[in-house]
């Protein structure tokens, strides 16, 4: 049985592990939820998961409608002793969890903490106090221009790009960084300590045609009452991320559904992602096609960037990327993102498509 929860739940650890000691799985929500996405969660959790399911979990929503994901209690007990040394972190500390436990990244940590990892510390203010974070990037920033974070000694971040300059600020105050590569139906994929994306301990990895596949004991079981993008090959898994293997590392090149397809080529948004985020005073982007016939589409930009960043922009864009790989539609605001603080890719680009957000183009 699924028992649907608020992330606000008072004592809400203590009610996970009520719920897990019942034999029952919870599913945690986010209690900022208006009334139809809360009434959607308690309708699919009506349905009975597979006798080996322990915890149910959210996909981010980045690209779309969040998806209900089932695991085992091992597909993610199995990783507590790396993350452990990795956090450098055991019972005694507490770990910083920015996130509302609706995000996959706090519910893992709060299953490690049932199972003698690091104290958790949920919400925005939760470095006061905390030995190590467990977050994104977004809430790292967060974290270094905000609050005090001198009890703060690693940071485990996930979900979306790590900016080298935000690892460098975060060493200056006097924290390790790993960074990481994940899915809510992978869990840890590869990590970064500071010398690229290698396949996190137990993992193994295979490009095949461009298309990222894992064997691994972390894989989740399925979703719940619907399909989505992992797909299996025997004892190999894949969310459909591309990716490319460069001198033993990984190199992450966004979804294969995320491609543009523009006049004869093939354009991978992360590669223009990567030029944009480069020039100094951008915060975050993401590029992603313009409807345009007959060429099929054009390459659009929306960026999280001062004022004076856009002419920077626009030339390095001329000077690192080939023709059809520059932006021909330029968008400028302050990007969407989940409840975990992963870009919203899919909001980003309906309101640019909606022409909710500044044009600078026209």
């Amino acid at each position: 049985m699924i028992v649907p929860l608020p992330s606000d739940t008072p004592a809400l650890l203590d009610r996970l592990r009520e719920i897990r000691a019942a034999g029952r799985v919870p599913l945690v929500g986010d209690a900022r939820w208006p009334a139809a996405p809360w009434d959607s969660l308690v309708a699919a959790a009506q349905a009975t998961p597979p006798e080996d399911v322990a915890w149910a979990t959210l996909t981010s929503g980045s690209s779309g409608p969040a998806r209900i994901v089932l695991r085992s209690a091992s597909s993610w007990e199995e990783s507590f002793p790396i993350v452990s040394r990795l956090l450098d972190a055991g019972p005694d500390d507490a770990v910083a969890l920015p996130a509302p436990a609706s995000a996959s990244l706090t519910l893992f940590s709060l299953a490690h903490a049932l199972s003698g990892g690091p104290r958790p510390l949920i919400g925005p203010a939760a470095g006061s106090g905390a030995t190590c974070f467990h977050g994104t990037p977004q809430a790292l920033r967060a974290l270094l221009e905000h609050d005090a974070p001198s009890s703060v000694r690693t940071a485990l971040v996930g979900g979306s790009h790590m900016d080298p300059d935000l690892r460098d600020r975060a060493h200056d105050a006097g924290i390790r960084v790993v960074a990481y590569y994940g899915a809510a139906e992978l869990s840890f994929v590869a990590i970064d300590e500071g010398d690229g994306l290698r396949p996190f301990p137990g993992v193994e990895i295979n490009i095949r045609c461009g298309e990222l596949w894992v064997r691994s004991p972390f894989v989740a079981r399925g979703y719940l009452g619907g399909s989505g993008p992992l797909r299996h090959d025997g004892d190999w898994a894949t969310v459909g991320d591309r990716a490319e293997l460069v001198d033993g590392c990984l190199r992450l090149l966004g979804r294969a559904d995320d491609a543009i397809l523009t006049a004869s080529a093939t354009i991978v948004p992360e590669e223009v992602e990567a030029v944009l985020r480069s020039v100094p005073g951008v915060r975050d982007a993401i590029v992603f096609g313009w409807p345009r016939e007959p060429v099929g589409a054009l390459v659009a930009a929306f960026v999280d960037a001062s004022d004076a960043c856009i002419d920077a922009l626009r030339h390095a864009s001329r000077t690192h990327l080939a023709p059809a790989h520059r932006p021909r539609r330029w968008f400028a605001g302050e990007l969407p993102r989940t409840a975990s603080g992963k870009p919203a890719r899919a909001e980003a680009v309906r309101r640019a498509l909606a022409g909710e957000v500044t044009r600078l183009d026209v």
